[in-house]
């Protein structure tokens, strides 16, 4: 070989280096990133099952309350009526 292909394949095998040494560095921080996307959506599925939770232990006590409300708005008009009557 002459000299002129002998640095010709010197420069394009360290620009393949250089770039596999990139590569590697991306791949590193693409992992990380998925790593914490992976943590964040753990989390994520953690709170909303807290909230489900938590509409869930609303929606059984609303219904009670809401039956007690009633009964105590009625109770409070018969009491208005017997007081005007009285």
């Amino acid at each position: 070989m002459n000299t002129a292909s002998e640095v010709l394949v010197i420069i394009v095998s360290s620009i393949l280096a250089v770039f596999l040494i990139v590569l590697i560095v991306a791949l590193v921080f693409v992992v990380k990133i998925l790593k914490q996307l992976r943590r964040i959506t753990e989390r994520a599925e953690d709170v909303a099952g807290s909230v489900q939770a938590a509409a869930n232990s609303f929606e059984r006590a609303a219904s009670p309350l809401a039956i007690l409300k009633l009964l105590g708005s009625i109770v409070e008009q018969t009491n208005r009526i017997r007081k005007r009557k009285g």
